[in-house]
This record gives C-alpha cells, sequence and structure tokens, in this order.
C-alpha cells in the first residue's frame, strides 16, 4: 500500500497518463472534422500531382518515416515496413516513365486532429520505360497522421481491383 510520500512520487505520471488519455476522446467539432478531412483530401491529390510531375520518387515527402508505419501493396500477403517500402518504390522508380493516379472516389473520416483513415477507389494509369501503357483499379485504405511537416501516410493496404 502506498503511503503520502508514495503517492506523490507518482503523481506526476499519474496526470500525464490521465491528461494523455483524456486529449484523444475529445469529439471534434464538425468544422473541425471538415477542415481535417480536406487537409488530408489535399494531401492525397497533392500525392498523386507529384508523382504524377516527378514520378515515384515523389512519394518519400508523404511517407512517415516512423516505426509505427506499415503498407501492404496489391499483391502481397502482409505488411511491409518503411525501409521494404522504400526498395520497392526505388526499384519500380527505374522502370516506370510515368504513373497517374486519380481518385475515383474517396472517403475520409477523421478521428482527431491528427488522425484520419481514407478509403476510396483509384485509377492508376503507368507507362513503362518501353513506352508500355497499363491502367489498373485498385482500392486504398490507410490512416494518415499529421506531422510537425504536413500529413503523412502512416499505415495502409492498396489492392487491386477486378
Amino acid at each position: 500500500m502506498l503511503n503520502f510520500e508514495g503517492l506523490m512520487r507518482y503523481l506526476p505520471v499519474m496526470v500525464f497518463l490521465t491528461a494523455m488519455s483524456c486529449s484523444d476522446q475529445t469529439e471534434l467539432s464538425v468544422t473541425e472534422k471538415g477542415r481535417v478531412a480536406e487537409e488530408v483530401r489535399a494531401m492525397l491529390h497533392q500525392y498523386d500531382d507529384d508523382v504524377r510531375t516527378n514520378g515515384l520518387l515523389a512519394e518519400f515527402a508523404y511517407l512517415d518515416s516512423s516505426e509505427d508505419f506499415f503498407w501492404v501493396p496489391p499483391g502481397y500477403n502482409s505488411s511491409l515496413s518503411y525501409d521494404s517500402v522504400v526498395v520497392i518504390i526505388r526499384k519500380n522508380a527505374a522502370l516506370l516513365r510515368n504513373v497517374n493516379n486519380v481518385w475515383d472516389s474517396l472517403r475520409i473520416i477523421p478521428h482527431s486532429g491528427s488522425l484520419a483513415t481514407f478509403t476510396g477507389n483509384i485509377t492508376s494509369r503507368s507507362v513503362d520505360t518501353s513506352g508500355n501503357v497499363a491502367t489498373v483499379r485498385l482500392i486504398e485504405t490507410g490512416l494518415a497522421v499529421k506531422r510537425y511537416d504536413g500529413w503523412k501516410l502512416l499505415s495502409g493496404q492498396t489492392s487491386l481491383l477486378q
């Protein structure tokens, strides 16, 4: 059993944990939800514009490089770490001359001022270095996180649609 001195020693930790547990419990107002959704939408569209203009290596500016990052690319059965995704992007960047992704549908669900889920269908048209064109339909679901330098993709999955 803790005495008063023992309790006082743990008080800062208890206050911190209580504050942290309550901080994400606050319900966003309609206006705040709209702002978060628009910020994430803008990031996803800018991501596609940058890849279209600058190639696949432009993706790096939009991926969260923390240890929490993971992604399941099309054709994979399990999630990949940031480092593994970087290897795949670099390999594909050398093979593709152009990639044009367009969201056919996009739904964004804000969870807080710094977290939002998104899901939607994408039409992806790529041209390889030989000039071969491939068009595929994708479905993507992910979690976006707001960092000090903007919104990033934290985790998710992209799959081919039949």
